[in-house]
């Protein structure tokens, strides 16, 4: 009997979808399930003990109807409000009304009388009181029943919706994740009113017992990729998750490379958008950035705000994203190779121009750019990690002024540091962070190669990085998708945007389910519509 307990209770861990999801490690392997005591003072003993060193651990006799029971909940855990205007109120009710609980039945039945509007639960086992009073719940036990009523008293407390500060638009929805999970769902329920839209929970972490979430139309996405999705979820065995980013490394095709294998972001117009398109949103209880999978390379250069704009305007932003993406990758190398090995590939003006700042300087090209390199990434990791009141300041006024001061001292040129100035710039256009972290990552390989082969290194380095993208797959789908494969109809959204109208279908190479999209698009007003009819 114990075993078929234990193999009911690991089903429904791994199954994700019922509340009562335990962790493991509560459950006494010895003993299996243990059954929640008759005995009042048996349980009074086992919490305390369970609880003891915990000073937010509450404890209070009380009465429930005729008999006594125990009142238990973790203060730092429950809206005391809440505990105060519904719980002790209906207990005193009950008391006056002298409600007989001695049976399961009269139990429920208290249940439904008592507290019919509170999320009321009613659990058996001693690792089930002790998990939900650790998720917020304040539990009822009642002298004489091996059984308890486990009632939602969960604190409100969270950061408000805000602005996202990552991925910033100037027209288009202003909100962003918060690390409530709750909250999180309800935004992107908000963009699709949509009973296809499902969200299944997991929990994850063995000391952490982390919520996990993941989002998608079962009319839409891809049953392999949703499969997919679910069972790495399920497979994840760390024993602490705290942000989605241990979530991408578990279940990320490939965790040996520098390109991310999952988009990340705290908007939730961008994950509603793209669930629609047939992904799937992973949601982490406790941060306010939800992970899309899968993931292709072009996802990257594409904003939201493409799409609340002219789809001219949209397209150029887009090319002027590339463009910058290959800016800051190559450009340093190019400024070596041409300087160094190459520099009969430069305008006669330009080359002696170069040359005459570059006279008095001690080092070689290479060290000259490793030097304001390094500089400039120390730089920016100290604006990054200090208090915002000072961090701007300190890293705008340090790179002018550490700048300045090395090419009056004749450590570096001035084209040096023009180089290094617009390369730092188009690192700052990628819209994902993780992308622009890549590409910081990639810029020091290419350096060294330009500097001990010439642009030869340059070409070789860049192949390389173009095979090693070939190489990749995100849940199956090939990361240079919808270019390599090539896909024709998917290129009506990687380089340029076409007019909404004309992207009739969602990308193939994320097999939908539903492959069209917008099946009865016309630009055409309705008078011309009738004149074309």
């Amino acid at each position: 009997m114990k075993k078929v307990f234990r193999q009911i209770i690991s089903s429904m861990k791994v199954d994700g979808t019922n509340h009562k999801t335990t962790p493991e490690d509560l459950v006494d392997d010895q003993n299996g399930l243990i059954s929640i005591s008759p005995s009042i003072k048996k349980n009074e003993e086992e919490f305390n003990q369970t609880f003891e060193k915990n000073y937010d651990f509450y404890m209070e006799k009380v009465f429930v109807g005729k008999q006594e029971g125990l009142l238990l909940y973790l203060t730092s855990m429950v809206d005391l409000p809440t505990v105060a205007e519904t719980i002790r109120p209906a207990l005193a009710n009950a008391y006056r009304n002298q409600k007989q609980v001695t049976t399961v039945s009269q139990l429920e039945n208290f249940q439904k009388e008592f507290f019919s509007s509170n999320n009321c639960i009613v659990i058996e086992y001693n690792h089930e009181v002790s998990w939900y009073i650790l998720s917020g719940f304040t539990v009822i036990l009642i002298d004489g029943l091996s059984k308890a009523i486990a009632i939602s008293t969960i604190t409100t407390e969270s950061r408000a919706v805000e602005q996202s500060k990552t991925q910033t638009i100037v027209r288009g929805p202003q909100d962003s994740f918060t690390e409530v999970k709750a909250t999180n769902v309800s935004l992107i329920r908000r963009r699709i009113k949509n009973p296809h839209l499902k969200v299944e929970q997991f929990t994850v972490g063995k000391d952490t017992q982390t919520a996990v979430c993941i989002a998608y139309l079962d009319n839409v996405a891809s049953e392999e990729i949703v499969r997919q999705v679910r069972q790495r979820v399920k497979d994840i065995k760390g024993s602490a998750i705290f942000d989605s980013g241990n979530i991408e490394e578990f279940i990320a095709d490939r965790v040996i490379t520098p390109f991310p294998m999952l988009y990340h972001t705290d908007r939730p117009d961008t994950v509603s958008a793209n669930i629609v398109e047939g992904k799937v949103a992973v949601i982490v209880d406790g941060t306010p950035y939800v992970l899309l999978a899968p993931v292709v390379f072009t996802d990257f250069f594409q904003v939201s705000e493409d799409y609340y704009q002219g789809f001219m305007m949209a397209s150029m932003l887009r090319l002027l994203r590339y463009l910058a993406f290959l800016i800051a990758l190559l450009l340093p190398s190019f400024y070596i190779g041409l300087t160094t090995y190459h520099p009969q590939l430069i305008p006669t003006g330009l080359i002696i121009s170069i040359q005459a700042q570059r006279e008095g300087v001690p080092f070689p090209a290479v060290v000259e750019l490793l030097l304001m390199e390094v500089t400039f990434e120390i730089l920016r990791e100290a604006g990054v990690r200090m208090p915002r009141v000072v961090g701007q300041t300190v890293s705008i006024v340090g790179a002018l002024v550490i700048g300045q001061a090395a090419v009056e001292a004749g450590v570096v040129s001035h084209f040096l540091v023009i180089t290094v100035a617009l390369t730092a710039m188009a690192g700052f256009v990628a819209p994902v962070y993780s992308f622009a972290n890549s590409t910081r990552l990639l810029r020091f390989a290419l350096i060294f190669m330009t500097a001990a082969l010439g642009l030869f290194g340059t070409i070789i380095g860049f192949l390389m990085i173009i095979a090693h993208l070939a190489s990749l797959r995100s849940f199956g789908v090939p990361y240079l998708a919808p270019m390599g494969p090539f896909i024709l109809e998917d290129q009506k959204d990687v380089f340029v945007r076409l007019p909404i109208q004309l992207m009739k279908r969602r990308p193939n190479y994320l097999h939908p389910k539903a492959d069209v999209k917008e099946p009865n698009a016309n630009p055409l007003p309705s008078k011309q519509k009738e004149e074309s009819s």
